[in-house]
C-alpha cells in the first residue's frame, strides 16, 4: 500500500506538465474549454483532474505556445519599431507610465498605459472609401483588463475597412480624445466625414475636446441604428417597434422619415419624446 500510495503521488506531480504537452497540439489549432481539456486527459490517462488544474494547464500551454502576458506587452514596442521601420508611412503613438517600487521610480523600466496604430494600406484606402467613420471599443479579457478602440469604414462595394486600433484601459474620455485624436492626425485627414458611433458618453466628451476637429462643419456625429434599436427597446419593452425605429434611420430623405415618424407616434406619444 505505502507503494501504491508512493507511485500515486509522483503521478501527480507530474500529470501537470503531461497534460500541458498532450493539449499543446490541440490549444496550438483551436482555442479550448477546460472541460475539453478533462475530456483529453480522461482519454489519455484514464483520469480525471480537476478544473483548476486543467486551466492551469492550458494557460500553461498558452504560454508555451506563445509567450506569457507580461513577455508579450514587453515585446509590444520591439514589435511596433520593426513595424515603422518595415513601412515607415504607418502611424503609432505609444504612451508610457514611470514604474514605482514603493515611492521610487524604478529607473529604465516604463509601464504601457495605452498604444495607438494604424497599418498604410488602411491609411491609403481610407482616401477611396465613403466620407464616414465607425468607432466602437470592445473589452479585453485576460490577465490584464482594458479595451480595444477600433475604427472602419466602407468602401464604395459596401465591405468594411479597417482604419485604426488602440489598446487602452477602458473607455473614458481621456483614451477616446487619444484614440480620436491620434485618428485625425493620421487618417481621416478630410472634412466633411460622419462619425458613427454609440451615445457612449466618454465618446461625447472626447469630441467637445477636440477643438472642433471631429464637430461640424469638419464632421458630422451619428448615431449607431442597431444601438438606438437596442436603446428604444431597453427603454420602452416594445419589440414590435423596433423595426419602426431601424427604418426611421435608414430614410434617405426628409419626407421619408417624417412618414415613419408619424407612424410612430401614432403608436403613443411616449415613444417620440
Amino acid at each position: 500500500m505505502v507503494v501504491i500510495h508512493a507511485l500515486e503521488l509522483e503521478f501527480l506531480k507530474i500529470m501537470p506538465s503531461m497534460i500541458v504537452e498532450v493539449i499543446k497540439p490541440l490549444v496550438e489549432a483551436d482555442p479550448l474549454k477546460v472541460k475539453s481539456v478533462i475530456a483529453e486527459v480522461q482519454s489519455k490517462f484514464n483520469y480525471t483532474t480537476s478544473n483548476r488544474k486543467s486551466w492551469l494547464a492550458k494557460q500553461k500551454a498558452i504560454a508555451n505556445l506563445f509567450g506569457g502576458w507580461e513577455a508579450s506587452y514587453e515585446a509590444l514596442p520591439s514589435w511596433f519599431e520593426a513595424m515603422v521601420q518595415k513601412d515607415p508611412s504607418a502611424a503609432v503613438e505609444i504612451e508610457t507610465a514611470p514604474a514605482y517600487q514603493g515611492d521610487e521610480v524604478v529607473h529604465d523600466v516604463r509601464i504601457l498605459t495605452r498604444v495607438f496604430w494604424s497599418f498604410y494600406p488602411c491609411i491609403r484606402a481610407f482616401r477611396s472609401c465613403k466620407p464616414i467613420v465607425q468607432v466602437d471599443g470592445t473589452h479585453l479579457y485576460g490577465k490584464y483588463k482594458g479595451a480595444l478602440l477600433v475604427a472602419v469604414s466602407q468602401d464604395g462595394n459596401g465591405n468594411i475597412v479597417p482604419l485604426a486600433f488602440a489598446v487602452v484601459k477602458g473607455e473614458t474620455s481621456d483614451t477616446w480624445h487619444f484614440f480620436l485624436t491620434h485618428l485625425r492626425t493620421h487618417v481621416v485627414t478630410r472634412d466633411g466625414v460622419g462619425l458613427i458611433s454609440d451615445r457612449h458618453e466618454s465618446i461625447t466628451s472626447a469630441i467637445a475636446r477636440s477643438n472642433g476637429s471631429w464637430e461640424p462643419p469638419r464632421a458630422i456625429r451619428m448615431f449607431c441604428i442597431r444601438h438606438r434599436a437596442s436603446n428604444f427597446l431597453r427603454n420602452f419593452k416594445a419589440p414590435y417597434l423596433q423595426k419602426l425605429i431601424v427604418n426611421m434611420g435608414y430614410c434617405r430623405t426628409v419626407r421619408e422619415f417624417n412618414v415613419q415618424y408619424a407612424r410612430l407616434r401614432e403608436r403613443g406619444e411616449a415613444y417620440t419624446r
